[in-house]
């Protein structure tokens, strides 16, 4: 039998549930804000990529890191980054959801699924020389 303190989420007096809501509005800035950091990796090391591929300016195999090289880390940087915070979102998703069990889907992770497949074809041009 449940103890008195435990109450389910119907039960739960308006300031708790505003308080529920309000973390969970939380998890989901702190997740746009890894999909924003991870969109600015990617697009940038597929700009450097590009603008030093447009100019020439150095040679691909002088000195220890190249541009093309610079730029896929910076791209796998990125990736890792939105896959880190999609995991982590969705454990604290998962663990606001045992108190509150009415908790919407967000869309944050429909976001960091498009960002990724930006992502991914960025990568695949670096490599692919496209």
């Amino acid at each position: 039998m449940a103890s008195q303190t435990e109450k389910r989420a119907d039960e739960v007096d308006l300031p708790t549930r505003l308080a529920l809501e309000r973390t969970r509005v939380a998890y989901d800035r702190t997740m746009l804000a890894w999909v924003r950091t991870a969109a600015s990796l990617i697009t940038f090391g597929f700009t450097i990529y590009k603008y030093f591929e447009i100019q020439r300016v150095a040679p691909p195999s002088e000195g220890l890191i190249g541009p093309r090289e610079f730029s896929i880390i910076l791209i796998g940087i990125g990736l890792s980054s939105l896959v880190l915070a999609v995991w982590q979102h969705r454990q604290d998703i998962r663990s606001l959801s045992e108190y509150y069990p009415e908790t919407p889907r967000s869309l944050a992770n429909g976001l960091a699924v498009l960002i990724a497949l930006l992502g991914i074809l960025a990568l695949i041009a670096v490599i692919r020389r496209l």
